[in-house]
Parts: structure tokens; sequence; C-alpha cells
């Protein structure tokens, strides 16, 4: 924010080196990002006035001019074009110095002597944003009051005398974003009293006749108004044209100047509505119509949608709230009477709005960050006094307010010992107190470790004790707080056993030739349906962002599937003969309507050498390796994105922990996959949960072992894990190991069977075993096999 050190002082005396105060100002929190210090290089030029011109006798682009500088009547030659007998300007005499180390000597142009220069906004180093359109060209004349003390200092009536000072404000210090606010912030450092500006407004016994109604309160909390007539439009005075051409706002007329002064003063936006243009009387905030057309001040039309905030007369719109008005109600050279509106909206509201419509304005930039609702009835006054006093027009009696649900005060309890104890400096009570009263906190204090405090109502950023321990420590002074070495035992980073766990996930799957890939949590809600979710299933329930960059990304993903999905199609679509990736991430699940994050594996692969056993096998290494035992791999028979009859689940103790297999071939045509692709998801969360990764040492076995191999004969839909269960069911504790090596359906076997041999060994930690005791325990699980299975030995 730009503020003007002259301004300033109109609101707190500042008597000290500005650089000082800058620093000061820095110091307690409401930094100064630069400092530019105006007519510091300019002396000796002053107010002169032209008595005389002629032409110059030598030459015809030269004239020569008499001019009265208070003391004498000097001669100066000039090529200016735009000057005139009778007006005022800045004359540099002899001997004077301009910005850029020039300095004024007496000379002849073309035989005629100049003592001393006209000079121009250029010539005097002001910058051209700080000087009207019409001025910037050729000599500055002052034509901003009648008359001028002659010979008086060209700095002091300009007000170039001072400096510009620019703060950088940060985003909880609304109030700060006004000149009353930064002079409230000024008073509190060099601990100087604050002026407040004083408001009293000439009303005329003419009553006010206008209704306010406020459809929103959600998004409009109050909402006041002031008539003004015999309205006269025309330009404002130098000084307040001066102070917003250096706050960075360029003066229109009087009636919108005094708008923008207010809002620069007090913080508070304000707006001007031309009376004769709402014609019904009264003025209703509402939401805008859903697609509704609206063109603004700017003359850009722009489309309206139902959340946005207006404001009407009950039939049309005349603003949109917070951001800019329309077209059709503005102030014109020929207003007479104007209705002056002081609101308060949600911020959130007006922050939406404007990003919408790619328009922010001075006033969505206060609104946005909060303004204080008790400035609303103090702003609208404060401009109808400056109406009144600059001869503007006649202020109405009576001010239209409408407040539908006031703002309670803001009361916390703070512990000053503890805050002392945190900050690490004893901070007397009485000093506490003081600071905490010197930024209009009202303190109560119960006991030594318990002051009441009640929050002014400018100071929204005050939320908790922790705020309170801010404020005493920069007012305190930063610098007085000693500087002190950490305490305590030191201690060495370590990751937790849950980190532990994923660092084990991810090296067993690169490992075995896995590749990891990283994706988006943020994703489009079209994911499940190419993956064939059913309706109602729980994944479709998504946690939706406020604010997305689009609908490709405007859900938190519930699966990992999809994300897996784009990234084999894009290598599939980029000539990749062969991939086999996996990613460990986290989905977002609504449970009982509480958003719930859990942690997934996703494997996806494929190629010529990739089947449903591959993928298996990769699992069962990964799931193994980090001593999660005791799962079952179960057909599953019902699952839509999965080919049918080539789909499992992992269970463990009837808990699902996740699904693999191929895709289902509607599945594979949604992401142009053109092949056999195989994937999984399992949850790690519970993994995690249910493992045990202790290792256990067992000694050399002492004992030989011995092997039987059997080739059994059983029906398709035998599965390998109800042969192996029976294994290990009967294997008396001799069994130390089995392993499928064979998996046969030909010629030799009949239809509908198929031939699965096992290599099973035996061994002893007790003896050496013999061939009986080996044949009473091989002999019971080709019992059992032949029982529970109808399994027979091969013959063949």
């Amino acid at each position: 924010m730009l503020v003007s050190l002259k301004w300033l002082r109109d609101y707190v005396d500042i008597d000290m080196d500005t650089k000082e105060f800058a620093d000061k100002m820095t110091m307690t929190g409401t930094k100064v990002e630069k400092v530019d210090f105006y007519g510091e290089e300019i002396e000796n030029v002053v107010v002169g006035k032209i008595l005389e011109i002629t032409a110059h006798p030598n030459a015809d682009k030269l004239i020569v001019t008499k001019v009265d500088v208070g003391s004498e009547v000097i001669q100066v030659v000039t090529g200016a074009k735009n000057v005139s007998e009778g007006d005022y300007i800045p004359v540099a005499r002899v001997g004077a110095k301009l910005p850029g180390g020039i300095k004024i000597k007496k000379g002849k142009l073309r035989g005629e002597t100049s003592e001393g220069m006209m000079c121009s906004s250029e010539e005097l180093g002001i910058e051209s944003q700080y000087v009207e359109e019409y001025k910037r060209d050729g000599i500055y004349i002052l034509d901003h009051e009648d008359t001028f003390e002659l010979g008086k200092d060209v700095k002091e009536v300009l007000g170039i005398n001072d400096a510009l000072i620019e703060f950088e404000l940060t985003s909880n210090r609304p109030d700060c974003k006004s000149m009353v606010g930064i002079a409230r912030e000024a008073a509190v450092t060099i601990g100087a009293k604050l002026k407040y500006p004083e408001i009293t407004v000439k009303e005329s016994q003419e009553p006010i006749d206008f209704n306010i109604k406020i459809e929103n309160t959600d998004l409009c909390e109050r909402y006041a108004a002031r008539v003004v007539k015999d309205i006269k439009i025309e330009e404002s005075p130098y000084w307040m044209r001066r102070k917003l051409m250096e706050a960075g706002i360029r003066p229109i007329n009087n009636i919108v100047d005094i708008t923008n002064y207010v809002m620069l003063e007090l913080g508070q936006p304000l707006h001007a509505f031309d009376l004769n243009d709402i014609k019904t009387g009264k003025i209703v905030v509402k939401n805008a119509s859903e697609g509704e057309k609206f063109t603004t001040l700017d003359e850009v039309e722009r489309t309206l949608d139902k959340d946005m905030l207006v404001i009407t007369n009950g039939e049309k719109s005349l603003a949109i709230a917070g951001v800019m008005g329309g077209a059709n109600s503005e102030i014109k050279g020929n207003t007479t009477s104007i209705l002056i509106e002081s609101a308060n909206f949600k911020q959130e509201n007006i922050r939406a709005t404007s990003k919408k419509l790619g328009l922010r304005t001075e006033a969505s930039s206060r609104y946005e960050k909060g303004i204080d609702k008790n400035l609303v009835e103090e702003a609208v006054n404060r401009a109808a006094q400056l109406i009144e006093m600059l001869g503007a027009g006649t202020v109405l009696k009576g001010v239209v307010d409408e407040y539908p649900v006031k703002s309670e005060v803001k009361k916390m309890s703070v512990n000053p010992q503890r805050i002392n104890k945190l900050l690490g400096v004893d901070v007397s009570m009485e000093q506490f107190i003081q600071i905490l009263e010197s930024l209009e906190f009202k303190c109560d204090l119960k006991s030594s470790d318990r002051l009441e405090i009640e929050v002014p109502s400018f100071r929204l950023d005050i939320e908790q004790e922790a705020d309170i321990l801010e404020e005493i420590a920069r007012i305190y002074g930063f610098e007085n707080i000693p500087s002190a070495q950490l305490e305590g035992n030191a201690t060495a980073g370590a990751k937790t056993s849950k980190q532990k766990f994923m660092d084990s996930i991810k090296n067993n799957a690169t490992s075995i030739g896995l590749n990891e890939i990283l994706t988006y949590s943020f994703v489009s809600p079209k994911g499940v349906d190419k993956i064939r979710l059913p309706e109602g299933d729980p994944k479709r329930e998504f946690i939706k962002l406020i604010n997305p960059l689009g609908e490709e990304t405007s859900v938190m993903r519930t699966t990992m599937m999809p994300n897996m999905l784009e990234v084999l199609s894009t290598n599939i679509s980029r000539k990749v003969d062969e991939a086999l990736a996996f990613e460990c991430g986290h989905t977002f699940a609504t449970k009982s309507g509480i958003p719930v994050e859990e942690t997934h594996l996703c494997v996806g692969m494929y190629g010529k050498d990739v089947d449903f056993f591959v993928l298996k096998g990769a699992l069962e290494t990964i799931l193994d390796n980090v001593g999660f035992k005791g799962y079952e791999i179960l057909p599953e028979n019902s699952n839509s994105t999965f080919h049918p009859g080539r789909c499992a689940k992992i269970m463990y103790n009837d808990i699902y922990i996740g699904t693999l297999g191929e895709l289902h071939p509607s599945v594979i045509e949604n992401y142009d996959l053109g092949q056999r692709v195989y994937v999984s998801e399992i949850n790690l969360d519970l993994v995690f949960e249910n493992c045990n990764r202790t290792v256990v040492y067992n000694p050399l076995p002492k004992y030989p072992s011995t092997s039987r191999d059997i080739a059994l004969i059983v029906k398709d839909e035998v599965f390998v894990k109800q042969i192996e269960d029976i294994i290990e069911l009967n294997g008396a504790g001799l069994v130390e190991g089995y392993k499928l090596f064979d998996v046969y359906k030909g010629s030799q076997i009949e239809e509908g069977y198929k031939s699965i041999a096992y290599s099973i060994t035996y061994r002893s930690k007790d003896k050496t075993l013999t061939d009986e005791d080996v044949a009473k325990v091989h002999e019971k699980i080709l019992s059992e096999l032949s029982e529970k299975l109808n399994a027979n030995l091969r013959s063949n």
C-alpha cells in the first residue's frame, strides 16, 4: 500500500527522520518495502506569475516573459507554448538545483537575458502517474487555486516536500489497508496519540425517504446509505487529487474522488449511484440470476451466475456487490442527486466473484480480505461530510442502515505468565496491559494468570492466545527479546514403523522388476465410469474440491486404478512393448459422511510374457517379504472391472485386502489399451496392521530330509490352494515344504480333469526319518486328498 507521509501526519504526529520511522514500522510488523523522497533534490524553485509575454526579436520559436517571483520581477526566455499572461508557474531561479544534478545559471538565449527557467513536471522530478494528464506536456501550470503567494517554495505548494512509503501488508491485516489503519500502527510504534477524523455531518431538514432490503443476509451482513441532492459535478480540489494520485488512484470528479478518498482513509469501499437511475426508491441486495448479463462501469458486458451477489433497485441490477458498479447508474456530468452505498459483504463470496469474472478492483481487494462491519456507517457519514464541506451537494437528514444480525464483541482470556514464559522475557503486567490498550484492546485483569480481553472490531485476525503473544512481542520489540541457545536432549531422527514398512514395500516392488510411478490425487469423476464401477458403489462417493482447476481434477480419488490405466495407456500409445508399474499412494473415501484417507498399492502390467500368475507372484513376493502371512487368494466373479473368471480377491481372516486380475474387455476398450492388461489394488493399511515383521531364527537342521513326488488327477474346478491346505493339515509336523512343479492337460488326461504334480519334503527335528515314518504320513495325505477332492494318483 502506498502511503503519503504528509497525509499520514494528519492522523499522527511523526516527528522523526523518515528512514528511522520506516525502520521502526518494519520492526513492529508493518513492513516497509521502499521509501521514495520527493523534492529532495530541488532547491530555490519558487512560485512565479507571468506578467508579460513578448515575441523574441531573434527567434521565432522563443518568447520573452516578465515573471514576478515575489521579491522582484525577472526576465525568463522560454520555448514553451502552453503559457499565458497571468499564469502561475514554478520558476527555477539562478542558482537553483533540479533533479539529476541540474543547476540553473544566468545566461542569454539568442541575445536575450534569461534569469531563470520555467519548469515542467518532469523537470521537477514528479512521476507522470502523479500528474494530471493535461499537465504532462509543457510547463506545469499552477491552476488549482485562484492566487498563490509569489516567491513561495514550490515544494510546499505542490506537496512534494515529503516522502511516499510503500508498505507490504500481510493478508491477515486488512485493517492496515487504510490511512487510519497505518496511522494506528504508527501511533503505537512511536508512542504518539492517534487523531481519528472528526466526523460531523451537516444535514438539511429534508428527511431521507429510501428503503433497503437484504434478501441474502449470509452474503451481505450490513448495508447503509445516504442521499445527497443539489449535486455539483466538478473537479476535486488539488489536495484531494494529489492524495489520490499518490495512492495510485486516478482522479475522476469530486463525487467519485470522495468515495475513493474515504476508502483510502478508512478502508471501507463506497459506491455512489445516480439516484435518478434507481427510480424505484429502494435497494434490494440479492443473488444474480443464472446467466444474467450485466455491463459494468468499464463498458464490458459480463455474465453472472446465481452465486454472485448484485445490488438492484428491485427490478434491474445496478452493481456487482463489492466488485464494480454498473454503467446504467454511474455518476455523470448532469447528475443532480446521488445515493452513497456503504456495505459489508462476505469476503469468500467477493473473492470467488472477482476470480470468476477476472475483475479485481480496489474495492474487491479489500472486501475479499475482510472489513470491520462497524466501518459501514462511519464511512458513509464521512463521505457525506466531505461532500458538504466541498460544497458539492446537500445532505438529506438521516441514514438508512440495514443491519439484520449485529456482530457480537469478541472476547477471550489469556495467561500473561504463559506468554512471558514462551517469549523468554518478563513483561510486567502494567506494560502488558499498556501494550494491549495502545492497540485498542480492552483489558480486565482477573488474576496474575488470567486477563480478560475484548478484541477491537477491526482486528479480524485475533483468534487465540498465540495472536496476543505476537502482539506483545512485536510492540515490546523483537530486538529486546534476548536470543538463547536451544536446550534439551538431542535425539536422532528416525523413521516410524509405518514409514519403514512403506520403504520395504517399494524396495520389494522394485527388486522384482516393477517401476514406480507417481500420479495426482486430484482426478476426474469420470474415471470410475471407465473402470465400470456399478451404481451405488461406495467408491462413487467422492470428496469434491471447493476450488478445482478443472473438471479433470475436481475430486479426490477413491481408487488408484484409473490413474494406473492412464499411465499404461500412455505407454502403449508410445509403442512401449512391455510395462510393469506400481504406485504407493493415498485414496480418499467417505465413511459415514466422514472423509477417510487410506494408503493403497496399485500394480499394473502388460506384455507378451505377462499373465495373471506373473501379477499374482509379484504380489505374493511383496506381501511375504513384509511379513504378511496367512492370507488367501480366492476367486472373485462379481467384480465388473475385471474379466469374468480371471479375477481374485485377497482375504485375511474374512477381511477384504484387495483385488487382482485381468481387465474386462470393455475397460481395455475405454482406455484404448488394445491388449490384455493385469491390475491389482490392495489396502496397505490393513496389510500393515496384520503383518508380523519379526524375524525368527531357526537353527540349521540336524537331521536329513527326504522327498516324495505325487501327480494327482483332479477335476478342473479344483484349486491348488485346496490341495495345499490338505497337505499342510495332515503333515503331522513332518512336512517341511512342498512345491508345485507341473500342471498338465492333454490327450492322456480325461476331459474335464487336469494333472497336478507336487514335490513334498519331509524332515523331523528329533530324528532321522525312516521310510515307514514317511510312508505313514504320505499315505494319510493321499487318503485325505482322495476323500476330500476325489484326487487320484496319476498312473501314466
